[in-house]
């Protein structure tokens, strides 16, 4: 997969904007002009009306507004006045005349709405392959999944179109994309983002997710967002107080209690998560996450799928042919449970939370890992239920409990597949979670940050020779708007001049620093380690190209970055 990145974290766009260094305008341009993986948007608002949005922001001063000018995308099962609602489904479109009161709130603080993303057909999945509008493939490439049903939402954030997006989770849709893309994402407790305007999935456990770069911008996100809904009985306001990662009681489940579908790496990973997080806070224990991975099969061997069924029997009654089958079948499965079978599987619903109850007093936060494997399309396709669900053996639990989350990237398997983690709390423990999630990792001087800029990037010709050396991946983001991008026979180099600088895509790297030795030995000249300099500030080691170089070169800056490039040159 190919994509530019053309927006920054929402911490980088605000400084530039207070700079005065951009102006919405800017990023309006920039989000129109940007070319989109497949499949990730459903609707788009017209650029004449992003321009407008744009520069009705212009007039305003950009210290009032949280959100000022921060370009976002919304789940196409939420309500956007204006821009249809499909739930990816066509026949099921509709154009409200209100937004969500969550999207009013986000517009309110100034941000930029950029579109609606596509999803698993009626928020019924966790692969991000069942829609009608194509399935959408994780920004890591090679046929992986993006995960559902938030698929869209998430990889609009991986690939820098948007600088944040809302998604929705009821069994693992804002995390398990998170998870497969290498982004953030925050499963807030029920009703503190409020579901009014939202295609209900299972109505008494949806929430409404955000996807971020990190932690601080979903933070940031999610104090304009929350609170109560006037009219909507299932919003909550509550918080809880703030455990500094340093006092944290951290849980942690043993390993091999955990069934990770045979992929060693991603054990091996939540293993090293853990010994990080165990680094930054109080304590680490193991605890037994049995009860917890005991309700999470009660979603879907359980009654509660017959609450999917409650809100939509109506449209599968009259427009059953327009679902795809996979998920009319889903659905209408809520039809073998009794009333009585439900009873009893709240009864033991009700056992497991005062379990869960009990566990937390003993533990501030469980780190889970956030899904078993990986898979591709193909694996998808060739069993598309069991797969399925094994993508929300450690994440579908949640809701039922309710308890908080936020899943953080924790690295790559030695097969270059994204790991990640999970941070769990009790209701309204946000604040706890966030603030351990965005806690600084102390420095380790065997490592170094590295900036790359073309064959290195992830999904590029010779990131594979990176991963060997132990880079691990760290963020996307672009360079100060001082270099120019040239393309040298097929070899990417970045330049950087006086003036008519541009902001280039770039990827920053952990490695070993014994190793960036044998890294730059393997690079031809006329490139170089230099020092890069990245939008937002500071600077890390990376990849320049000698000036006399780019006589006989392309000048691509125009482009933005490397992939982008690419995928001009493809069509």
């Amino acid at each position: 997969m190919t994509a530019t990145a053309t927006a920054a974290s929402i911490a980088g766009l605000r400084a530039a904007y207070l700079r005065g260094e951009l102006t919405p305008d800017d990023v309006a341009g920039r989000v129109a002009a940007a070319p989109a993986p497949p499949a990730v948007w459903i609707s788009r608002v017209p650029e004449e009306a992003l321009r407008a949005r744009a520069a009705e922001l212009g007039r305003r001063d950009p210290r009032e507004l949280p959100l000022y000018g921060i370009p976002f995308a919304v789940k196409d099962n939420i309500d956007v006045a204006g821009l249809p609602t499909t739930a990816a489904c066509p026949a099921f479109a509709h154009t409200p005349a209100r937004s969500a009161p969550v999207v009013d709130r986000l517009l309110a603080a100034g941000a930029l709405l950029v579109g609606k993303t596509n999803l698993d057909q009626f928020a019924t999945g966790l692969t991000g392959s069942r829609s009608p509008y194509g399935a959408v493939e994780s920004v890591y490439g090679g046929g992986l999944i993006a995960g559902g049903s938030s698929s869209g939402s998430a990889v609009a954030v991986a690939a820098g179109l948007v600088a944040f997006a809302l998604g929705t989770d009821t069994a693992g849709s804002g995390r398990v994309p998170a998870a497969l893309n290498g982004i953030v994402g925050l499963k807030p407790t029920r009703g503190l983002l409020s579901t009014a305007g939202v295609v209900p999935a299972c109505r008494s456990l949806d929430c409404v997710s955000i996807f971020a770069v990190d932690a601080s911008d979903a933070a940031a996100v999610l104090a304009v967002a929350r609170g109560p809904a006037s009219g909507d009985p299932w919003s909550r306001a509550g918080c809880s107080p703030v455990v500094p990662p340093e006092a944290v009681r951290l849980g942690v489940a043993r390993p091999e209690a955990l069934d990770f579908e045979g992929d060693r790496g991603q054990a091996e990973r939540y293993v090293e998560g853990c010994l990080t997080l165990a680094r930054r806070t109080a304590s680490a224990d193991p605890v037994d996450a049995g009860p917890l991975l005991e309700a999470g099969g009660l979603l879907y061997d359980g009654p509660w799928v017959a609450e999917r069924l409650a809100d939509l029997e109506d449209f599968l009654r009259d427009h059953g042919a327009d679902v795809l089958p996979l998920t009319r079948g889903i659905i209408e499965g809520g039809r073998r449970y009794s009333a009585a079978e439900a009873f009893r599987a709240r009864h033991r619903l009700q056992e497991l939370r005062a379990a869960t109850a009990r566990l937390f007093e003993r533990i501030d936060v469980l780190a889970l890992p956030t899904i078993p494997t990986t898979y591709t399309l193909d694996e998808i396709a060739a069993e598309p239920l069991r797969r399925n669900a094994v993508l929300g053996r450690f994440t579908q639990f949640a809701n039922l409990l309710d308890l908080a989350v936020v899943t953080i990237p924790n690295g790559h398997t030695p097969a270059g597949r994204p790991a990640s983690l999970s941070l769990v709390g009790p209701a309204f423990t946000e604040a706890t979670l966030l603030a351990l999630a965005g806690a600084p990792v102390p420095a380790d001087p065997a490592l170094t940050e590295l900036a790359v800029v073309g064959h290195h990037l992830r999904g590029e010709a010779r990131n594979g020779e990176l991963v060997a050396l132990g880079g691990r991946f760290v963020r996307a983001t672009r360079t100060a708007p001082h270099y120019r991008l040239y393309s040298l026979d097929g070899l990417p180099g970045l330049v950087r001049v006086a003036e008519g600088g541009s902001a280039i895509e770039v990827e920053v790297w952990s490695v070993p620093a014994a190793a960036v030795g044998a890294l730059l030995g393997s690079v031809p000249p006329p490139l170089s380690l230099g020092h890069v300099s990245l939008a937002g500030g500071g600077r890390v080691p990376g990849f320049l190209c000698e000036a006399y170089a780019t006589a006989d070169g392309q000048d691509i800056s125009a482009s933005g970055g490397w992939r982008a490039f690419r995928a001009l040159e493809a069509r």
